[in-house]
């Protein structure tokens, strides 16, 4: 199914909550829509599902023009973020109403079959209150996946559940999309999300699509800092810096070596990754000193807040890392590693294996 918007906008009031918008998603594949809250996910994917009309643009499904066909018209399936299920009906028949409307056969087998594959078969006669959160988002996804529907629509299906169950319904949600059977829309906050699940990534801020391509391509290459900061977490660090006879002046006098290249001059902004900082040096490395602020351990990395002549600067480690507050400490970063942006927020140069034009 190949779904396309072309000069989408949305307004509600005085107020634009999309502006046009020109996006063709690839078909069989996952297009996440990463953004902040109130970024305009919702508000897009409810227009791709025919809930809303837009103001003016067209929604095309395999070049057929679908504005303002209502989503009873139409094949989608859609998981919001709360755990909607019919209460009065076991997980069994849950499954199943997509199947029975349809008139198929052996839904009984079918039935088992997704449950089996979202883990839930042991549940079956039982009632969606008597599960817990993630058991019941679960069905709510199996019902989604018995609908068979070309378009599935997931607007931040997650964000309810604790942390490890988030972890494993990514994991297995990551397993089923694979198959390639449906174009899958996923809306989250979280980059983390978006970088697991792969496929293609659209970022919005503000109603505004920032980009669109392939997940990797727009996480290593983002085309401007307000991309960067979208998907960065944590946050992108961003040190202002001067360009000068051979690279860019930093804060507290440090030099980086930079070739020429068009565009590279007056007040610019270097952004380092937090996982691009590190604890012990290597050659040619970069080196700031700093104080540490905080120090948290997060899963399997250390998080270090340091207070440095550069601004304050997040570290991701990796592993765990004692470090008391208050204590000195430096930080090492291959220059390679960097990200600079102009004046008007625009990607200049990107670290070279972004292989992006410019790069070193």
């Amino acid at each position: 199914m190949q779904l396309a918007l072309d000069g989408v906008v949305k307004r509600v009031g005085p107020q634009t909550w999309l502006h046009p918008i020109d996006m063709a998603l690839h078909s069989g594949a996952v297009t996440v829509l990463l953004g902040a809250t109130q970024a305009g996910k919702t508000s897009l994917m409810r227009i791709m599902a025919g809930l809303d009309a837009p103001t003016q643009g067209r929604v095309l499904v395999d070049g057929r023009d679908v504005t303002g066909m209502p989503v009873r018209e139409r094949n989608v399936a859609m998981v919001y973020q709360q755990f909607i299920n019919y209460p009065s009906m076991t997980v069994a028949d849950n499954i199943a109403s997509p199947l029975k409307l349809r008139g198929e056969k052996n839904v009984a087998a079918r039935v088992g079959q997704i449950a089996e594959r979202l883990h839930i078969e042991m549940f079956l006669q039982r009632y969606p209150a008597e599960l817990s959160g993630g058991q019941q988002q679960r069905v709510a996804l199996a019902r989604a996946l018995a609908k068979g529907a070309p378009l599935m629509l997931l607007d931040e299906p997650l964000v309810n559940l604790d942390y490890k169950l988030r972890e494993e319904l990514r994991d297995e949600l990551t397993q089923l999309f694979a198959s390639g059977d449906a174009t899958v829309v996923y809306a989250t906050t979280e980059p983390g999300e978006a970088l697991l699940l792969g496929g293609y990534t659209a970022v919005l801020d503000e109603g505004r699509l920032l980009q669109y391509g392939p997940t990797a391509e727009v996480f290593h290459a983002p085309n401007s800092l307000r991309v960067a900061r979208a998907f960065s977490d944590p946050p992108m660090n961003l040190v202002p810096a001067q360009v000068a006879a051979g690279g860019l002046r930093l804060p507290g006098g440090t030099e980086l070596a930079l070739a020429p290249s068009p565009g590279l001059a007056g007040d610019v902004t270097l952004g380092l990754r937090a996982s691009a900082l590190r604890l012990q040096a290597r050659p040619g490395d970069l080196a700031v000193a700093g104080v540490v602020e905080l120090s948290e351990m997060s899963g399997s990395d250390t998080f270090v807040h340091a207070a440095t002549p550069w601004g304050e600067l997040v570290a991701q480690i990796t592993g765990v890392n004692y470090l008391a507050l208050g204590s000195r400490v430096t930080l090492h970063v291959d220059p390679a590693q960097a990200y600079v942006f102009g004046a008007d927020g625009a990607l200049l140069r990107a670290p070279a294996h972004a292989g992006v034009a410019g790069g070193h």
